[in-house]
């Protein structure tokens, strides 16, 4: 008898918020409707800094860019959730759970983490410079 785990498998069960049928059609609601706002409103934001030529400052920029972070952020997630509700489904695969970990946690992280960090230094310039903040925030 050979040593090793014999019991091999690529999927994982995602534990879900309720059998209840009812109540999932109401998380479903709620779910797809947090979802819509977060999106529309991420999105009137970009399209905001796009197009008022007043807001094309360094700070907005990158709000603009946090803003699609958060868009990609929460759609890393939210579609997989819904759909797993929908369908009853409560299996992801092993290379889907480490893609998703993947986006959720290495880039959309380190990618909200270099924004925020960006955008502090800008205001530092700001407040401690505001003379030199055109020199040294420059396109």
């Amino acid at each position: 008898m050979g040593r090793g785990n014999p019991t091999e498998t690529g999927n994982f069960i995602l534990l879900g918020f309720s059998d209840d049928p009812d109540l999932q059609s109401l998380l479903i609601g709620l779910l797809l409707s947090m979802y819509l706002v977060t999106v529309l409103g991420n999105l009137l934001i970009i399209l905001t800094t796009i197009s008022d030529s007043n807001l094309h400052k360094p700070m907005y920029f990158f709000l603009s860019k946090l803003s699609l972070a958060d868009i990609v952020f929460t759609s890393t997630t939210v579609p997989k959730a819904l759909r797993n509700i929908q369908t009853q489904s409560r299996v992801i695969t092993f290379a889907g759970c480490i893609s998703q970990m993947y986006f959720f946690v290495v880039v959309l992280g380190c990618q909200d983490n270099f924004l925020l960090r960006v955008m502090s230094y800008d205001c530092f310039v700001a407040i401690c410079h505001p003379l030199h903040y055109m020199a040294i925030m420059n396109p």
